[in-house]
Formats: C-alpha cells, sequence, structure tokens
C-alpha cells in the first residue's frame, strides 16, 4: 500500500473545493484559480488542516452559490501542493490528486462546504489478465491520439513512463475528449478491473466516432479540391478560347440553350433580354447556384409559345352541334356563346367583356369551357382559383426568391403550347385574400382586354400578351367576385336542371359513360325511367347532377358484382320496385311536413349557392313582454328582416285585426329549423310577415303554399333573386301555389316553361294582397 497521509480503515472529513468543468482524477497535477468566497475559505482551512482537501466536479458549470445537491457523490482527496495569492484577490493553487473517495454526506457551513468521506482504494496484484487490458488500453489510447487532433502526441511520451494499471487508467482518462457525466462513470469506477473494462468500452466507441468523422472530412476537403480543380480548368479553357478567337461553348449546355432560343421565335425585346443572360450565364461558373437560376428562366423562354396559334375553327353551325352534343338543355347560356363565336367569326379578334358562367355545383360549367375550346378547335386550359390568397399564384415569382417559378397564367400558356387557347379560371368567388397580397386585384390586368396585350410576370420581367387568350371565369355565387372584377365580365347564369332535364342529361351522357367506366354494355344494364326519377327525388338533392351520375356508379357497380357472381344472370333491369336493393334506403325522403301549413308557421323558397330550398318558418307567442328572439343561425339582413317584419305589423295591427298591445304581452320566438345551417338575405321578408300573423291571429298556414320577396316598413313587397332555383325547390316538394313579387313578372318570362307548368304563380306588389289571399275577407281556399 502507498504511503498516504491519510487513514484508510475509518471515514473522514475534509473540506469542499467545488470544481466548474473539471472531473478531477488521482495523480493528476493540475493549477486552478480559485475566486468563489466559499472556495477561498475551504483552501485556507484546509491550509491549516495538513492541506488535503476535497475536489468535486458540479453538476451545472453556471452556477456560482453551491449547495450539497449541485455537487456528484465521487470525487478525489488532493494536496494543495502550491499557494498563490494574486494581487486581484483570486488564488492561484497547484492541486496533486492522491485517492478516490465516496460522499457520505455533505455539510452546508455558513462559510463552506465540507464533506463525510469514504476512501476507496483497490489493493489489487498485477496477473496476465490485467496486464493484457493494460496493453490493450495502451494501443486503443495511442490510436485515439492519432484521430483526435486537440490531444497532443506530446502525453504519448509521458504514459510510456508509467507501469502501474491504476495510474495509466487515471492518465487516459484525464485527456479523454468526453462530456463531464461519462468521466464522472469512469471517476466512480474504482476497483481497477471494472475501471479498465469500462475505459475500453469508451474509448472504443470513441475511436469509432473519430473515425467516421475523418472520412467525412477527407470526403469533403477531396470534394472542395475538385471543385477548384473544376474552377481553375475552366477559368483557363475560357481564356485559352478567348486568346484563339473560338467559341468554346459550341458544342456545350450555352449552345444548346443558344439554339433552342433561336428557334422559340420569340420577339425582339424578348431576345435581347434573352440575350443579354446568356452572356451572364457564359461568365458564370456553373458550380454558382446564380448559373442554375438563369439557366432555369432561359429554358422557361425557350418553352413558352410566342408565336405559335391554333386556326380558329369558327362556324357556327359546328359549334352549335358540339354544345348541343356535350350538354342537353342551358338554351340561354349557349345562345350567348354562339354569339360570341359568330361575332369572332367576323372581327377574328373580341375585345369585349369575358364571359362569367354562374351557377350551383354539377350544372356543367367546366365542361361548356371544354365543350367551347373543342368547337373553336383550341387548346384547353383549366386552373382552379379556389383557396388562392397570394398573389404571386396569379403574376409569379421574382427570380431572388429560392424556386421561384412564373405563376398560373404563364404555367398554363407553356401548358397548352399555343398563344390563343381558351383559359378556363374555375371558382373565381373562392379567391382568398390576406398579407401576401389580393390575387383578385392582380387578375384586372389578366382579364381586361385594353390592358392583358402587356401582361408582366414577375418571373419573366418582360411582357406577355394575352390578347389572343380566350379568358371564361366560373363562379358558384357571383355575390362573391370583387366589384372591380365583376366589372369586366358578363354573367351568364347556367339555371339548376328540373328533373326532366336530368333525366334526358342521364339518359345521353351519364348512364353511357358509366357503362364505360365499369366494364358493362348496353345490354347488360337498364335503368327504368321511373328508377331514374326515384333515384333523383329521393336519393339527390342538387341543382346539378354530380350526386345523380354517383347514385348511377353506384348502381353500375353493384351490377358488376351480381353478373360476376352469378351465371344465370345475363342483364339486370333497375326499377322503381328493386331501386332499394342497389341503392339502400332514400336518402332524401319528401316528407309533408315542408309542406302542411300549421299555425303560426309560414313557407318561404330561398336560394343557395347549392340549388334552391323550402324555408320553413316558424313562430312562438310567450308570455313576456318586448322581446324579439331569433333562432336558427340567421346573418344579419335576416335579421333586420324580421325587425321589420314585427315593426310592419305593429303599424297595422287594425288593418291585420289584433292586439295593437300585443308587444307588452308577448315574447315573439321566430325559429328556422335546420339550425346549423347559415342563412341570410331579405328575400324572407314576407314570409317572416305571414308566420308572426299567423301565430297572431291563430289562423293556420294555407297548405301547398310558399312566397319571396322582402317586405318594407310601409308593406311593399320588393322584387328578389334566384328565381330559377327557388322553383326547382317549390317543384320538388310538390308546392303548387307560389306568391313571388310583382316586379319580377319579367324575369318569369326568361325561365324554361317546363319549369313554370303545374305552378299557380300570384304576383303582388304590397303585403296587403298577401293578408287578403291568406287571412282576410277574399281569402281563397
Amino acid at each position: 500500500m502507498p504511503d498516504f497521509e491519510i487513514d484508510l480503515s475509518q471515514e473522514s472529513q475534509f473540506n469542499v473545493l467545488p470544481l466548474k468543468d473539471l472531473v478531477f482524477f488521482p495523480h493528476m497535477v493540475v493549477p486552478l484559480i480559485v475566486g468563489r468566497p466559499q472556495s477561498i475559505t475551504a483552501i485556507e482551512l484546509a491550509m491549516e488542516e495538513e492541506k488535503i482537501i476535497f475536489l468535486a466536479a458540479q453538476k451545472e458549470a453556471g452556477k456560482d452559490k453551491i449547495v450539497p445537491r449541485d455537487l456528484f457523490r465521487f470525487g478525489v482527496v488532493g494536496r494543495i501542493v502550491q499557494l498563490v495569492k494574486l494581487p486581484n484577490g483570486l488564488i492561484k493553487i497547484l492541486v496533486e490528486g492522491i485517492i478516490r473517495g465516496k460522499v457520505l454526506r455533505y455539510s452546508y457551513l455558513k462559510s463552506h462546504l465540507r464533506a463525510k468521506v469514504r476512501i476507496l482504494y483497490d489493493a489489487v496484484e498485477m496477473n496476465d489478465r490485467l496486464e493484457a487490458k493494460k496493453r490493450h488500453l495502451l494501443a486503443l489510447f495511442k490510436d485515439y491520439i492519432k484521430l483526435n487532433d486537440d490531444v497532443p502526441e506530446e502525453i504519448l511520451f509521458s504514459l510510456n513512463q508509467l507501469d502501474d494499471p491504476e495510474k495509466i487508467t487515471d492518465f487516459i482518462s484525464t485527456y479523454l475528449d468526453v462530456p463531464i457525466t461519462k468521466k464522472q462513470e469512469i471517476l466512480k469506477r474504482w476497483q481497477i478491473v471494472e475501471r479498465a473494462d469500462f475505459l475500453l468500452s469508451v474509448i472504443n466507441k470513441e475511436n469509432q466516432v473519430l473515425s467516421f468523422k475523418s472520412e467525412l472530412d477527407v470526403k469533403v476537403r477531396n470534394q472542395m479540391m475538385k471543385s477548384q480543380r473544376n474552377f481553375f480548368l475552366q477559368e483557363q479553357l475560357r481564356v485559352i478560347h478567348e486568346e484563339l478567337g473560338e467559341d468554346e461553348d459550341s458544342s456545350g449546355e450555352i449552345a444548346f440553350l443558344k439554339k433552342k432560343l433561336s428557334k422559340a421565335g420569340l420577339p425582339k425585346e424578348v431576345y435581347d433580354k434573352a440575350s443579354e443572360e446568356l452572356t451572364r450565364l457564359n461568365r458564370i461558373p456553373p458550380l454558382s447556384p446564380e448559373y442554375n437560376v438563369i439557366r432555369t428562366y432561359l429554358e422557361w423562354l425557350a418553352s413558352l409559345p410566342w408565336n405559335s396559334k391554333t386556326q380558329d375553327e369558327l362556324s357556327v353551325k359546328k359549334a352549335k352541334k358540339v354544345l348541343d352534343a356535350d350538354h342537353f338543355g342551358l338554351d340561354k347560356p349557349k345562345k350567348r356563346i354562339l354569339e360570341y363565336i359568330g361575332v369572332l367569326q367576323r372581327v377574328k379578334q373580341l375585345h369585349g367583356p369575358i364571359l362569367c358562367l354562374a351557377g350551383p355545383p354539377g350544372v356543367g360549367k367546366t365542361s361548356l369551357g371544354k365543350s367551347i375550346a373543342r368547337a373553336l378547335g383550341r387548346q384547353f386550359v383549366r386552373i382552379s382559383l379556389g383557396g388562392v390568397h397570394d398573389e404571386a399564384e396569379i403574376r409569379g415569382h421574382r427570380r431572388t426568391y429560392i424556386g421561384s417559378m412564373p405563376g398560373k397564367i404563364i404555367q398554363g400558356l407553356k401548358k397548352a403550347g399555343t398563344i390563343n387557347p381558351v383559359f378556363l379560371l374555375d371558382e373565381v368567388d373562392k379567391l382568398g385574400q390576406d398579407y401576401h397580397g389580393d390575387p383578385a386585384s392582380a387578375l384586372l390586368e389578366v382579364l381586361d382586354p385594353e390592358q392583358n396585350n402587356t401582361f408582366v410576370d414577375h418571373y419573366l420581367e418582360i411582357e406577355y400578351d394575352l390578347s389572343n387568350v380566350l379568358f371564361i371565369v366560373t363562379a358558384n355565387n357571383p355575390g362573391g367576385i370583387p366589384e372591380a372584377l365583376m366589372d369586366r365580365m358578363e354573367i351568364i347564369d347556367l339555371p339548376g336542371y328540373i328533373d326532366d332535364e336530368k333525366i334526358e342529361i342521364a339518359r345521353r351522357h351519364l348512364i353511357p359513360k358509366q357503362l364505360v367506366a365499369n366494364g358493362l354494355s348496353k345490354e347488360e344494364l337498364t335503368l327504368t325511367e321511373d328508377a331514374l326519377n326515384d333515384i333523383i327525388v329521393n336519393y339527390t338533392l342538387e341543382a346539378g347532377v354530380r350526386s345523380l351520375e354517383r347514385e348511377i356508379g353506384k348502381i353500375c357497380r353493384q351490377t358488376v358484382i351480381t353478373l360476376s357472381s352469378s351465371s344465370r344472370s345475363k342483364a339486370i333491369t333497375v326499377s322503381k320496385k328493386n331501386i332499394k336493393k342497389y341503392l339502400g334506403e332514400a336518402k332524401f325522403p319528401l316528407s309533408k311536413m315542408h309542406t302542411k301549413g300549421e299555425t303560426g308557421t309560414a313557407f318561404g323558397l330561398a336560394w343557395t349557392a347549392y340549388g334552391g330550398d323550402i324555408l320553413r318558418v316558424e313562430v312562438n307567442l310567450l308570455q313576456g313582454k318586448d322581446k324579439l328572439t331569433l333562432t336558427g343561425k340567421l346573418g344579419e339582413v335576416m335579421q333586420e328582416s324580421a325587425v321589420i317584419a314585427l315593426a310592419y305589423i305593429r303599424s297595422k295591427s287594425r288593418r291585420f285585426k289584433i292586439d295593437p298591445d300585443f308587444i307588452n304581452k308577448y315574447e315573439v320566438h321566430i325559429h328556422l329549423p335546420e339550425g346549423a345551417v347559415p342563412k341570410d338575405g331579405p328575400s324572407a321578408g314576407v314570409t317572416l310577415t305571414t308566420a308572426v300573423l299567423s301565430a297572431l291571429k291563430k289562423e293556420k298556414f294555407p297548405d301547398s303554399l310558399a312566397m319571396t320577396g322582402e317586405i318594407t316598413l310601409r308593406g311593399k313587397v320588393l322584387p328578389v333573386g334566384g328565381l330559377n332555383e327557388k322553383l326547382l325547390a317549390a317543384k320538388r316538394y310538390g308546392v303548387k301555389n307560389i306568391i313571388l313579387p310583382a316586379e319580377n313578372k319579367s324575369d318569369i318570362k326568361e325561365l324554361n316553361k317546363k319549369l313554370l307548368e303545374g305552378l299557380n304563380l300570384q304576383f303582388v306588389s304590397s303585403y296587403d294582397q298577401i293578408y287578403d289571399r291568406l287571412f282576410g275577407k277574399k281569402k281563397s281556399a
């Protein structure tokens, strides 16, 4: 056993010196600068007690005020060899590590820390196994020094002077570049064999990591050398070609771009811009990021159509044939499109308003755009504007941004490959707007015939002529289109289809399409007219035919399964009797509640973006005073209509033969069912008035009657919109008697005559006429 000045047979008390970012090992001799008051006190007391002090590492190096829980439990008993007081109040000491120790208890005194320590010493005799571990450890550590540039090779000389395994392990541990927690793990292993095994695993892992790092460093260094070599060679080659007066890129990428640009038919201004960029490209090293930016830009210029144009087929007769073949009905929109084509035939280029096809989903807006392109013999491009909220989607991004590219307009023209395609801008009413800009404002230049011949995309930074493009816009709700954009458009309404039209569309288009899509022949599946009518009435609720096509597709798939699983079935007929076998129970069964009148109710007609609907208004009179409650998710305009209706009724209480003081006796509660669906608009004014009057007079609202119209405080009935969809809803629910504003008479003449068949329309200009019809002496059956 070595000659220590410490009694190893019993536990000892020592003053504690906390260490920042350092784990002290036995046999180390290290100079330390001490400045913390509690550390200086501990050193001064140690100098009085045989210069022995306990060195323990802090868990967190940033802490200055140390308490027992901030220190690790394993440390080293050390001897202060030298002490020097510095002029700035700090102390410099030279400390030698003696032996490991485990702290049984830290004591926090007023000015410093003390610890009760158990000395840890492993008196092991040298044997062959330990000798092998020692040699293996020395070999691994030598490899570690070679791989780690931060450890000086000079320490190998000191290491070779050592023979004791314990001193060797502590020496190696001192110079390992591992975290404090890992060094603390080494320190706590006081038995030499266990410590040697743990050190072997730590050094082995570190060598693997350093080896990988070394390989990566070599790869990066080689890549950089290769890049620099290529750069110098290219520069030398360029200088040589300049001296010889030759074009060094006669067979390279720049020559290819130059050839491509010369064939693109660029206008003079564009070609000059391209030539300028090509010259810049020639001077930039290919590995430069700017090289790829310029090359991509030139490829865009070369790939865009600048003078490629399709020959228009301006035969009105052929256009009519194409439109009729692709779409059934839609007579008014077709007529306007044929007018457009007829004028185009004479003047060759139109500068009139942009056509906007407006209507509910599924009525054929997009397919009508395709038919126009087919009738004219032009390419067709469609871009969806739904949810677009960034102006750059239209105008493109500037080339300064990484990954920048042209906007949707220029991208669409590249896809079309001609300068005169039919360009469909779908769902323009769903454009967004936020801090990225206003895409609707960017569209103003695109859709204005007076401006779009000089359209500038931010990416191209040159003018592009859009005057040859035939723009067509679609929208579900024209009210959602910004006013400035609407001013450049001509709205063409595509109303919803009546049931007879849907049956004809299904026969001509939907059934043949689904038969082909599901691999069926005409002979294998037959849908009767009553089956189609049942699908339209009970399984779909729409103005268009998308849901109808889905249901027909479902029947086709069921048919395929039936024919595949049964050898007897060769053909299937679907009728009203067996429709439930294929589609299940009716999804939208018509309820008598929609048309059966009650006291305190009234039925209105509503327009929605997806077609028309019946609007049921319910009124309850409750005990209370001067209170109006509105429920059913009503919009601001509809709430105002309810207030106007109540004010009008109060002003006409004598005429309507009701208690003039009813407002002080009752709380009026107005509710519109389907409370989760938002409802708004002024056209429910007469319906709200009628429902309140029905409740006050305790008279039942007639069956099979509905109404629509805005009401004023003087009882005037003002015109409303969406008549086609509203009358479609009335027809669907079997409502035969309709009350409409007198000013809408002219609009009725524009509607499909089949839609009006079986409907009894009554036109009114004031609410008095409605009152007399429902509640007065002239009340009719």
